[in-house]
């Protein structure tokens, strides 16, 4: 359901944004990838200061190398490894799970899960979409939303989805425990931001994840150059592109229960078994991004920060969000201050940027001005009855 209403926003939102995006410049762009930031700090599951402080973190990472707009090296420290910079790939396989490894050798292995057979996938499924229709419609929503946001991906619409069902649920306490419904949430959320996150890779050509950069590459490939003349030149095979879309989320159903299938029998493994197995793939899989070891350092590098954040309450999703759209918000920034000489003004003079500015202001403003309201009714003196 979440995979289809993504779909469907896509064939409503992109060509009237495709008429938008025609008279998108640097300024547009640069408070489009701001706000993309910011918006990943408004529902972090941790505290908003946490969050915007793991995206500075990203950040600081995307300013490492000489892929920037004055073309010096920066925080290199005279390695020439680093003067590619860092990339985002490893480092997420590294936050993720490397970090996730690490924590499991820490923490005490589960009991056994007690051999069982298992029911059928689908039984009760109707139910259960009954039940939490309200949190799969917010979870579409949101999915939507996030995937139109460039550079925000699936799995932080998913993250996303999961911590709002948290913070609205009426059963918050169960999370965690295998409860259904911020599982619910964020399955819609996850398979809405996959339609929808091909928006910007279609009309601005920025991929919202991996499995979308790699499909921009196949475009090219195919004379297809994404822009907002693809809407109007091309529009024959947009229409292919949505009925795809279609296809592969009713194709998902029967694939989807095959893999369940098969991944139960992974839970039933000795973690002592999986766990070096995890960490082969992620050595094999950065070494072959640049076929040296490098990419196995950052890995390790980035699992051990990942371990240390997540540890005391900072979200790699900001971090890693920040590390993707850093050089997109330093290179559209730079740009539109050498296209103004230097002035501001322009940032907020054109209609469409103008409104994104407000958006991505006001992103930056709600986390103290909660904060700020949460001081005030902690300390407001509580009422007392007349007597």
């Amino acid at each position: 359901v979440g995979g289809i209403a993504g779909t469907l926003s896509l064939m409503i939102l992109a060509p009237p944004l495709a008429e938008v995006a025609l008279s998108f410049s640097t300024f547009e762009y640069f408070w489009l990838a701001f706000l993309g930031l910011m918006c990943a700090t408004l529902v972090a599951r941790s505290s908003p200061v946490k969050a915007i402080a793991a995206m500075f973190i990203g950040l600081l990472v995307a300013c490492v190398g000489i892929e920037n707009p004055g073309g010096v090296p920066r925080f290199t420290f005279g390695l020439t490894d680093l003067f590619g910079g860092i990339e985002p790939i490893p480092a997420l396989v590294g936050v993720f799970a490397v970090a996730q490894v690490m924590r499991a050798m820490l923490t005490p292995e589960p009991p056994p899960i007690p051999k069982r057979k298992f029911g059928s996938i689908l039984a009760g499924q109707w139910k259960l979409t009954r039940k939490y229709n309200v949190q799969m419609t917010r979870g579409n929503i949101v999915g939507i939303i996030i995937g139109v946001l460039p550079g925000a991906g699936a799995d932080m619409a998913a993250w996303v989805s999961y911590a709002m069902s948290k913070r609205f649920s009426k059963e918050p306490e169960k999370f965690g425990t295998g409860h259904v419904e911020g599982l619910v949430e964020a399955g819609a959320s996850n398979n809405a931001s996959i339609a929808s996150g091909w928006v910007p890779s279609l009309l601005f050509g920025i991929p919202g994840d991996t499995i979308a950069a790699i499909a921009i590459g196949v475009l090219y490939m195919k004379g297809l150059n994404p822009g907002p003349t693809l809407f109007t030149e091309k529009a024959s095979s947009m229409y292919a592109i949505y009925l795809m879309f279609i296809i592969a989320n009713l194709l998902m159903i029967p694939l989807g229960i095959i893999m369940i299938r098969l991944a139960s029998h992974v839970l039933r493994a000795p973690r002592s078994s999986i766990m070096p197995v995890i960490m082969l793939c992620c050595a094999v899989g950065s070494f072959a991004i640049g076929n040296n070891m490098f990419g196995v350092v950052t890995v390790a590098t980035f699992g051990i920060i990942g371990y240390v954040m997540e540890e005391n309450g900072y979200p790699v999703a900001a971090m890693v969000l920040g590390i993707v759209m850093g050089t997109m918000v330093e290179q559209a920034f730079v740009t539109s201050l050498i296209k103004s000489d230097g002035s501001i003004l322009p940032f907020f003079e054109r209609p469409i940027s103008a409104i994104l500015a407000a958006l991505a202001i006001g992103a930056v403003i709600w986390p103290v001005v909660l904060w700020l309201w949460l001081r005030l009714k902690r300390k407001s003196p509580a009422a007392t009855p007349a007597g």
